[in-house]
This record gives C-alpha cells, sequence and structure tokens, in this order.
C-alpha cells in the first residue's frame, strides 16, 4: 500500500499578522508550489532523507559550507520525525489504537524557503495526513478542527519554531479559508472559526518573491509580541484593525467588488509597515512591494516576509511585470488557487 499526500503553499491575503494576536484572516492554497509525503508498509520505520534539502555528502568542503549557510543545517525530516512524535503522543492521550504495521515516509517539496508561503507546514500536514490514512484514522478519530493544533505543536513544542495557526488550517482545509482567531471562541470551542469559501470567488493573483531568502521572522514578532503584552495601545489597535481587514475583505470578495478588496490589500501593509517598521520589514520587501505598485497592483506579504501577493489587475501585462521583478533579482508569476 503506497499512500501519497499534497500539501500545497498557501497565501495570507488579508488580515495577516493579526492570527497570531486573536484576530482573522483569509488565505488562500496555491497549486504552483507544493510539498508531498509518500508513505509505504515496510518492516521497520524509517525516514528517507531529502537528496536535495537534507544533503550528508558534499563535494567538498566549500559545498558544505555554502549549503549550510544557505539552507541551515535542518531540512525535511526533523518535520517528519517531530510529526511521527506527535501523531503517536495524540493517539497515546486518547486511547486511539493503531494497527500493528510499520512504515517507510519521503518527502519532496518545491516551495520556496523561508518566505512566508507555508513550507514547513506543508510537510508536516502532509505527513500527518498520510499517517491518519495508513493507520486507517477518520476525522473522526482527529477531529478537523483538531487537525491544525497538532501540526502546530509539531513546530513550537517539538522543534521550538515560532509559528502561528493560520498556515495549519489553510493546509488542513484546503482552498480558501477565512479563519476567526478571536480568543473567545478559542476558550469556548478549543480552536478557531474556520470557514471555506468558494474558490470562484478570488480574483486573479500573482506572487513576487525573494529566491534563496534567509528571512526568520521571530525577532520582528518577539517584539511585536511584547509590545501587546505589555498593553501598547498602538499595537492592540492595529491588531483589531488588521482583523477587521480580513472582514471587509471578505465582504468585498462576497460582493465582488475587486477594487475594494485590493485596496483592503495595500492597508494591510501599510500597517503592517507602520507598526514593524522599514528596517524590520527590510529592504528587499520594501522594493518588490514598489515594483509591484509602479504597475498600479495592490501588494502586502503573504507571510512574515519574503514573498508578497495582490490582485493582478492586469493579466495581458504579465511579462512586462515578471521582467521588472527579474531585473532586481525576484520571481514574480500569476499564480493558481487550489480548489
Amino acid at each position: 500500500m503506497i499512500i501519497s499526500k499534497t500539501s500545497c503553499a498557501r497565501m495570507g491575503l488579508m488580515g495577516n499578522p493579526s492570527d497570531g494576536f486573536g484576530g482573522k484572516t483569509i488565505t488562500t492554497q496555491i497549486r504552483d508550489f507544493s510539498a508531498n509525503t509518500t508513505l509505504w508498509e515496510s518492516p521497520h520505520v524509517q525516514i528517507v532523507p531529502h537528496r536535495v534539502h537534507d544533503p550528508f555528502t558534499f563535494n567538498s568542503l566549500d559545498e558544505l559550507y555554502e549549503i549550510a549557510r544557505q539552507d541551515g543545517y535542518y531540512g525535511g525530516t526533523r518535520l517528519i520525525y517531530a510529526s511521527c512524535t506527535r501523531f503517536c503522543q495524540y493517539c497515546r492521550k486518547h486511547d486511539i489504537a493503531l494497527r500493528d504495521a510499520n512504515f517507510t515516509i519521503e518527502y519532496d517539496t518545491d516551495i520556496p524557503r523561508q518566505v512566508g508561503l507555508g513550507g514547513s507546514s506543508a510537510i508536516v500536514v502532509a505527513t500527518l495526513k498520510a499517517l491518519m490514512q495508513f493507520y486507517e484514522l477518520s476525522d473522526q478519530d482527529i477531529p478537523k478542527p483538531l487537525q491544525p493544533q497538532i501540526a502546530l505543536s509539531v513546530e513550537t513544542e517539538e522543534l521550538d519554531i515560532k509559528a502561528g495557526l493560520q498556515d495549519r488550517v489553510a493546509q488542513t482545509y484546503g482552498g480558501l479559508v477565512y479563519m476567526d482567531f478571536s480568543p473567545e471562541e478559542m476558550e469556548k470551542r478549543g480552536y478557531g472559526i474556520y470557514r471555506n469559501l468558494p474558490a470562484e470567488l478570488l480574483p486573479p493573483l500573482y506572487l513576487g518573491y525573494i529566491p534563496h531568502s534567509t528571512t526568520t521572522s521571530g525577532k520582528a514578532h518577539n517584539l511585536v509580541h511584547y509590545r501587546y503584552d505589555s498593553g501598547d495601545r498602538e499595537v492592540i489597535d492595529a491588531m483589531r484593525r488588521f482583523a477587521e481587514f480580513a472582514e471587509e475583505g471578505l465582504e468585498a470578495l462576497e460582493q465582488e467588488d475587486i477594487k475594494r478588496f485590493g485596496e483592503l490589500m495595500d492597508r494591510n501593509f501599510d500597517l503592517r509597515r507602520e507598526i514593524y517598521g522599514d528596517e524590520v520589514i527590510g529592504a528587499e520587501n520594501l522594493e518588490m512591494i514598489e515594483i509591484a505598485r509602479s504597475f498600479g497592483l495592490p501588494a502586502k506579504f503573504t507571510g512574515s516576509g519574503g514573498a508578497i501577493t495582490g490582485v493582478l489587475f492586469d493579466e495581458e501585462r504579465v511579462p512586462e511585470i515578471a521582467d521588472a521583478f527579474e531585473e532586481r533579482g525576484y520571481r514574480f508569476l500569476q499564480v493558481t488557487p487550489a480548489l
């Protein structure tokens, strides 16, 4: 029995970064990039390292150095290792009996790294879905609203990586999702309100991103979290406004008011820039925003930085816009939302 599960890259369209502060977001998966895990029964449990992302053989010490500087010391195997650990822990805690069978698992991914497209979470979610199918578990065994929390715990509790629920909800539910993480709902239900929306509501979208980005978001978010937890009124008001952008964005989509949706995307980024500051936002991110807006395109982060998205009002100009991005060392494409 061979099981293959795919999880697509995701783009935050509205409301982020309020998802980490009890806010609301609209997020979509895109089919242009994805992570895939393949699992089959075997005598022992084995995790197969990826030939590119988990190298342990190098042509030279210089090659080892360059790969370490570009990609860090950890690939996807630790994500799979930790996913298996959390899956087993959940089943033990909830007395879910698993059939007596072992497996070998491998993964592949083409999601650009560290640019806010949910690359790590895609590997985790695909792994958890494959494990559920292999052990013949359904959403009744592990309720769907809880699956993103298990996926999140893989990184936050097992690997001590700062992360939030948005990516995991989007990749668990698939397609276009509206999310409400308000504290009242989280406390009452143990999870937020997650609502799938018709993908047909989406206008044409683009993606611009920094190839080989080494951006990390922890430091920036830690500072804003500190201000938020300290009662900083500017940050608290900003997070409330981000959540309102998501509500207004949903209304704009449902009314097919794409112009308004694009304006809200711009306002979402502008407020983020105001709160985080240009030094944290980064020169490359600001340059991508500037290029997109020079062509009349709305522009905002897809996540924590490294990639931007917005409404693609003039699809015929894609080659011209892509050239402008390529000349500055960036990538640009029209994306295909996942259903």
